[in-house]
């Protein structure tokens, strides 16, 4: 593929900011909003298509193409490129280089894959269970292998911390690293420390899940940058911040029988044609046939 790959693209931003930040887009709306943040990157979690685009809780109820959808919609609103949480790949070898290979059909610029069983679940509820370190790295060797582009970035993520333990989890990370990984997601860290050691037993990037709610705390991105971590996920905070606003919207229109309390929590119709770039849009019909 060109250098103009998406997979290029976020090499790119990785190397541009150290760490790189990757916020949460729920949708290609989202996304222009934190293209126009300033964000380099952005992440497209499982958990948000599951629970935003279907309704659905994050118990990989959601299909590839149900994924791939989602990817298509956002990749077509920003140039900011995607690392996009593939799960455990949606089945054996065949079908996690599918996967793969429609992805980055699709637009992302990177995957992640997990060790978790098939039948998952969220990454910071207790009761998870992983597959064997072997069968975790004939996954990623399957992921790597399924490249049609070899910029896309493929992201080994272990959730054995919370269930074997770290020394379990960083055995499976060089695992990974050895079958081809190119970044590791060392899921559910709860301390600098436990990062550091990852990092040193590792030649790859190392990415940290500041997710919300979970086990990890709310480090910055200079405490972690100063160990050395080069990818940090934020995935549903801006989902979870929406999804709090929408409440109270709707719950004042049906109690007080009229939204004029909540209009000022609003997006205007001019903020709202600002992020769509509306005026741009007339200007280019003006452009293509003249006025009147």
């Amino acid at each position: 593929m060109s250098h103009h790959s998406a997979g290029a693209r976020m090499r790119a931003a990785m190397l541009a900011e150290k760490p790189l930040q990757l916020p949460g887009a729920i949708n290609a709306f989202a996304a222009m909003q934190a293209e126009r943040a300033g964000f380099k990157a952005l992440y497209v979690s499982g958990a948000g298509i599951a629970n935003a685009s279907y309704g659905l809780p994050d118990l990989g109820m959601t299909s590839l193409d149900n994924v791939c959808e989602d990817i298509r919609r956002i990749s077509g609103a920003t140039a900011l490129p995607l690392l996009v949480d593939a799960d455990t790949g949606w089945g054996a070898v065949f079908n996690i280089q599918r996967t793969v290979k429609e992805f980055i059909r699709a637009g992302a610029a990177a995957c992640h894959i997990e060790d978790q069983v098939q039948a998952k679940r969220c990454g910071h509820r207790p009761g998870k269970a992983v597959v064997a370190r072997e069968d975790f790295a004939d996954r990623i060797k399957a992921a790597v292998d399924g490249r049609i582009d070899e910029q896309f970035l493929i992201v080994a993520r272990t959730d054995a911390l919370a269930v074997e333990g770290i020394d379990s989890a960083i055995d499976r990370s060089v695992a990974a690293q050895e079958a081809g990984a190119d970044v590791i997601f060392a899921e559910a860290c709860t301390t600098i420390p436990e990062y550091q050691r990852f990092i040193a037993a590792l030649k790859i990037p190392v990415l940290a899940n500041l997710t919300e709610f979970g086990k990890t705390p709310y480090f910055t991105v200079d405490e972690l940058g100063a160990i050395g971590i080069a990818m940090i996920i934020y995935p549903l905070s801006a989902f979870r911040a929406m999804a709090k606003a929408a409440e109270g919207i709707y719950g004042a229109i049906r109690q007080e029988r009229t939204q004029s309390s909540v209009v000022d929590r609003m997006q205007t119709r001019m903020e709202l044609y600002d992020v769509l770039g509306y005026h741009q849009y007339e200007q280019k019909i003006d452009s293509l046939f003249g006025k009147g």
